[in-house]
């Protein structure tokens, strides 16, 4: 089976990903080491990676291994609830550490596993990387330039298929203290499920091989 790595695989979308892609796919997921990313990793026979975005320096050593991979999945996130003049440098040099320069590094150590395959690299970005929310700022910024790196890769890396998934609000953690900053009441159910911003990422991953689907936007009903 082809292979693939998801970042940010312990839960939410990264799990649902792994769910989708686990009957065609040999699976890799990659992230810190924890209780709950064992458990995806057992629930679908995948394998664990150590990984930490945070640490580009770190990365070159973890990905030697891998000489030839047909899918990567960038899914790993921060988000920092603020409008611009509650944010601090702090905050966005984590959340760009994590968003944009973990992608960008582990990309670059993989590029020639996923030139051998002719794989494909897919971001999971965000609506927030097509129109900034509000009180998102450092997170939009991030995923506006994730969307420009995803940009650029497909222009200079023509032997992949490159794809952005822009879906709006997903049921996840990260939703959750989304709405508590905005001082609403959380129900899951306005919103995407993880299950099916997944489903589609997978339908764009398998994809017959002659489609090269750039951009996918998911809004809730």
């Amino acid at each position: 089976m082809p292979t693939a790595i998801i970042t940010g695989a312990a839960r939410g979308l990264g799990a649902a990903l792994a769910e989708a892609l686990a009957p065609t796919h040999t699976l890799f997921l990659a992230g810190r080491p924890s209780p709950q990313l064992d458990a995806v990793a057992e629930r679908f026979g995948a394998t664990t990676w150590p990984l930490d975005l945070a640490d580009p320096e770190s990365i070159t050593a973890v990905v030697e291994p891998i000489v030839e991979l047909d899918v990567l999945i960038h899914n790993a996130g921060v988000a920092y609830p603020g409008r611009v003049a509650e944010t601090s440098v702090d905050e966005w040099r984590a959340t760009m550490s994590v968003n944009l320069i973990g992608a960008v590094a582990l990309t670059l150590e993989l590029l020639p596993a996923l030139r051998a395959a002719g794989g494909h690299v897919v971001f999971i970005n965000s609506g927030s990387g097509i129109n900034a929310s509000p009180g998102l700022a450092s997170y939009s910024a991030s995923k506006f330039a994730l969307r420009g790196f995803a940009d650029s890769l497909r222009n200079d890396e023509p032997s992949l298929r490159v794809t952005s998934v822009h879906p709006g609000r997903i049921a996840t953690d990260m939703q959750e203290d989304l709405i508590a900053y905005e001082g609403r009441d959380y129900d899951p159910e306005q919103f995407l499920s993880p299950q099916t911003v997944a489903r589609v990422t997978a339908d764009a991953i398998n994809a017959p091989r002659d489609a090269h689907i750039h951009e996918v936007i998911v809004r809730p009903r």
